[in-house]
């Protein structure tokens, strides 16, 4: 290095300029060495399943993290979530990530935009300083303590109110099964209580109960009875319904019993703080007539302006961080949310943006900062603003790793990084690492779609009528009329906020008919996997047990067949008291899950443990008819020919869980198809297999609705419908409906200007 001519003699710590990656194997990777420039900005791309995660997050930014935590106690990492070490030879020259995904912002009910970006927090300290009456300190404007929450609904802004007639056969008797709730079944436990504690006749129909057994029955608090010759506790049903299943997280739930609270509970907003969980005096208490419960529920842009109008010395620098914050969160395209807002409500792309704020003010450099497609649900014209912050984080001497599709994205790069060629096992390996010019012309498949474009239908389909939207006003919308056609390709756009999932979650989905496919997480314990939740194991079960003349039940990890020694999950969970517990692959069965008495009965050669080991794809030839070949054609269809049979959900992406949802509805003869953001998660070349299974569904007789922003599929559709012409109140309007050759002709829209842009190339 030479040496600088204002004096300064370069040392050892200048030559740590890359990252060396040697021998990664994780998941999927083949073994792959490369350096990645620090200080620069970094795309990786690739085909959904090439390893783009299993390097950036499963290998860098997981052995960061690792090393970073070993740097404390022992007693502090007893708090910390474990981490193995990566499967890799070697990682130098790391420094400390941030890994900022796409995970939903905890769904904790008290969780708000305000109280996870501490807009909320600073909000509180100028109200206690400056507003008027004066009533103590900042505690007292939280919702989440004592002194400043409502005590009607205890901060929470709604309350419950339970439908007696969903618990309840009131022409019945107990002894004929008058309670409907789940596990309160005429001779189980819970009914044995109940219909023993000597308050109310078991043989009387609860219609004729008397207005004192009504209220035991229902509402009487928790008191000692003797059942047989057992002490226990009898609590009245509406009593016990509260503390059995109201009082946990709703997602924690059996589906059962969701389905069960979701139709038995109305939640409403609390009629005492009018839904802000705040108390009394937080809410008398104002700043220029306005009180925090209102500045908490504006725009966050509109109250950015509004606190721009607020000064005063003793608050003036607190002030200026949190117009900075509101500026921020402005910027980034979230100024259309508000601080009241439940940050569970939040998409995933929303969750991200929100997380980046925080990072956006630091005064740290020589970070390592992830990213996981942070263009998600981003409108063409949010893209460049998030494009101006990526860069903005690499120009303050931080190291910015991106997984990325979009090609505008990829354009700003310093560096690519191209996995593949495929997907699973026929990928893991570095196609191209270079700058973009290179990758141009590297002749890879990212390389050759850099510059592909969807073409507009030569002829769009022809409606067979219209599902008729009327009067909508949820959230922004502003009483909006439309008709959704039937029997078409239609995609619904706009920008960030402009009311899309509002309208089409709100009117459409709910409707007779109409399956939805989201990127929500899906419930299920860590032994869920593809072949358990597409119901494939079924088929997969009864095969071996035919070909081997036994039950079908040995070959299912949750039942006989199961290694008793990690119960058939395939790892043993330890706790090690102070330290942080480890997952380590069951000795006894290698991680294969089941006995080895099980795993000698074969199926063509192969043993249960290595079909489930198998791809979608290879398990497609291996059942090359019946049910299981049906299934596994539908997971191919989708896109998700890549996947392990075995391989557990929480291992999913939102794309692929979307996907994998939509494969399942396409065996329910739907009529309608609901699809939001189905691009998330795919490469250019897999957008226009989506493309094909959407024109599949359409012309096998379905209307195909999606929440799209990917200017293929706006080029592809038969309809669109445009929102906006902004987010929030800016927004909430149809400003287009008509076939994409008409937007791009007439549109004077933003989406309109993009598309134009992207046909035209």
């Amino acid at each position: 290095m030479p040496a600088d001519p204002s004096g300064f003699q370069p040392s050892a710590a200048d030559l740590h300029h890359v990252i060396e990656v040697r021998g990664a194997r994780e998941n999927n990777l083949a073994d792959v060495s490369l350096d990645l420039p620090k200080r620069r900005l970094t795309v990786f791309t690739g085909v959904s399943g090439s390893g783009k995660s299993s390097l950036v997050f499963g290998t860098i930014a997981a052995e960061a993290q690792r090393l970073i935590n070993e740097t404390y106690t022992a007693f502090v990492q007893s708090f910390m979530p474990s981490m193995g070490r990566p499967d890799v030879d070697a990682l130098r020259n790391l420094s400390a990530a941030i890994i900022v995904d796409q995970e939903r912002m905890g769904a904790n009910s008290r969780s708000t935009v305000g109280t996870a970006t501490d807009a909320y927090t600073m909000l509180r300290i100028v109200f206690s300083r400056l507003a008027t009456p004066h009533i103590g300190t900042s505690s007292a404007f939280s919702f989440n303590s004592a002194e400043g929450m409502c005590p009607a609904c205890e901060g929470l802004g709604q309350v419950s109110e339970i439908d007696v007639d969903q618990l309840v056969d009131r022409e019945r008797s107990l002894e004929q099964g008058a309670i409907t709730v789940p596990n309160f079944a005429v001779g189980s436990w819970y009914w044995q209580v109940m219909a023993g504690s000597g308050f109310f006749p078991v043989d009387k129909k609860l219609k004729d109960f008397t207005e004192r057994e009504w209220q035991d029955f229902l509402h009487k608090p928790a008191t000692k009875v003797k059942e047989g010759t057992l002490n226990t506790t009898y609590e009245g049903l509406v009593t016990k319904v509260r503390r059995l299943f109201l009082g946990k997280d709703r997602d924690a739930l059996q589906p059962h019993i969701r389905a069960f609270v979701d139709r038995a509970v109305a939640f409403t907003g609390c009629r005492v703080c009018d839904g802000t969980r705040l108390s009394a005096a937080a809410r008398s208490a104002t700043i220029d007539g306005v009180s925090i419960a209102q500045s908490s529920a504006m725009q966050i842009s509109d109250l950015a302006a509004f606190l721009r109008s607020v000064e005063d010395p003793s608050v003036a620098p607190l002030l200026a961080t949190l117009r900075h914050l509101l500026d921020s969160l402005v910027e980034i395209g979230l100024g259309y949310l508000s601080l009241d807002r439940p940050a569970g409500t939040l998409s995933g792309g929303e969750a991200q943006r929100v997380k980046m704020v925080r990072h956006l003010g630091s005064s740290l450099s020589d970070v390592t900062y992830v990213f996981d497609e942070p263009t998600t649900g981003l409108h063409p014209h949010d893209v460049q603003r998030m494009n101006d912050l990526l860069l903005r984080l690499r120009d303050k001497g931080n190291t910015v790793l991106v997984v990325e599709h979009k090609p505008e994205v990829i354009s700003i790069a310093d560096h690519v990084v191209d996995l593949g060629p495929g997907a699973g096992t026929d990928g893991g390996r570095i196609c191209y690492s270079g700058d973009v010019a290179g990758l141009r012309a590297s002749g890879t498949l990212t390389g050759r779609y850099l510059g592909h474009r969807a073409r507009l239908r030569e002829r769009v389909r022809t409606p067979r009528g219209a599902l008729a939207i009327e009067g909508a006003d949820l959230h922004n919308l502003r009483d909006v009329r439309v008709d959704i056609p039937l029997g078409v390709l239609t995609v619904v756009t706009g920008v960030a906020g402009s009311g899309k999932s509002s309208l089409i979650h709100g009117y459409v989905a709910g409707r007779e008919g109409v399956a939805v496919a989201d990127q929500s997480p899906i419930r299920g314990s860590r032994r869920s996997n593809p072949a358990t939740y597409t119901g494939l194991l079924g088929p997969i079960r009864t095969a071996f047990a035919k070909a081997n003349g036994v039950k079908a039940a040995l070959f299912s990890a949750n039942s006989e067949g199961a290694c008793p020694h990690c119960h058939g999950i395939g790892l043993v969970y330890t706790d090690l008291a102070m330290m942080a517990g480890v997952a380590s692959v069951c000795e006894e069965c290698q991680g294969k899950r089941f006995t080895p008495k099980v795993l000698t009965y074969q199926l063509r050669g192969k043993d249960i443990s290595e079909v489930l080991a198998m791809s979608v794809a290879q398990a497609y030839d291996f059942f090359p008819t019946g049910q299981a070949h049906a299934v596994l054609g539908r997971l191919n269809d989708v896109g998700l020919g890549y996947l392990r049979l075995g391989q557990p959900l929480n291992t999913l992406s939102g794309g692929e869980r979307q996907r994998l949802k939509l494969a399942i509805h396409m065996n329910e003869k739907a009529t309608t198809y609901v699809l939001d953001e189905p691009t998330t998660g795919l490469h250019m070349a897999d957008v226009d297999q989506l493309l094909a299974l959407l024109d599949r569904l359409v012309d096998d007789g379905n209307t195909v609705v999606v929440i799209e922003h990917h200017q293929a599929v706006m080029a592809h559709a038969d309809w669109i419908v445009d929102l906006g012409p902004g987010a929030g109140h800016d927004g909430g309007r149809v400003v287009f409906t008509g076939t994409p050759a008409e937007l791009v002709a007439k549109g004077e829209t933003l989406t309109a200007r993009h598309l134009r842009e992207y046909v035209e190339g």
